[in-house]
């Protein structure tokens, strides 16, 4: 079972804007400083990883730092508000993801910013699969066994996700209702913590990204 998360980088919606030829003088030199790249989550999930390799080569293009700053919380959100209330120059990014910019609004009573009013698409970075991973010791080989086994223990089974209304957190709500098995959610502020704890044995499966679990699977840390 697999889903697929799109990651875009975003900036302020005012670079959309049309610029006074000043301003576009000013785009001539961009940039003429170093770049914040704001990850609305913790270090090591897909979104961190993506990011880590584009500043790497955002830097070597343009010759100056383009820094990546987890700010993970509340659903991805706390991030995104920060990029949002930045000032509209392009030095201040976000990696956008489905959850947080398309989901959250029908999750939550409040988001602190408008994703189509707030925020501008700059590029496409990448789409990831997402698989489902299970800790060792549990015992299944397959998804009709962790079927089974969730009915045999409702409400006993966990699963992990990167955050509320994420990619990994819909994919196992989905699951729940098509199996129609009683497991527990338990989020995360990121991908990267989600996996170190079913590595750790503290929940039993996720819908983890691609980048997150191989890895792992590859170890035998995971299955």
């Amino acid at each position: 079972m697999a889903s697929v998360a799109i990651a875009y980088v975003v900036a302020g919606a005012a670079l959309l804007a049309p610029l006074p030829a000043s301003a576009q003088i000013g785009l001539a030199t961009y940039p003429a400083r170093s770049i914040r790249l704001v990850v609305p989550f913790g270090p090591g999930g897909s979104a961190d990883l993506v990011a880590r390799i584009l500043s790497q080569r955002m830097t070597d293009t343009f010759g100056h730092p383009v820094v990546v700053d987890n700010r993970p919380g509340a659903g991805a959100m706390l991030g995104n508000e920060l990029v949002a209330k930045a000032a509209p120059d392009g030095y201040t990014l976000t990696m956008g993801t489905l959850g947080p910019f398309a989901v959250n609004q029908s999750l939550f009573q409040k988001v602190p910013y408008d994703s189509q009013r707030d925020f501008a698409p700059i590029t496409l970075t990448g789409a990831s699969s997402h698989v489902l991973v299970v800790h060792p010791s549990l015992p299944v080989r397959n998804l009709g066994e962790l079927v089974a086994l969730a009915k045999k223990r409702p409400g006993l089974l966990t699963f992990a996700s990167s955050g509320i209304g994420n990619a990994t957190h819909l994919t196992g709500e989905l699951f729940k209702s098509m199996a129609g098995v009683d497991v527990v959610h338990v989020p995360y502020k990121g991908g990267g913590a989600a996996v170190a704890d079913l590595i750790g044995g503290h929940v039993a499966f996720s819908f983890a990204s691609m980048p997150s679990a191989l890895p792992h699977v590859r170890a035998g840390r995971l299955r």
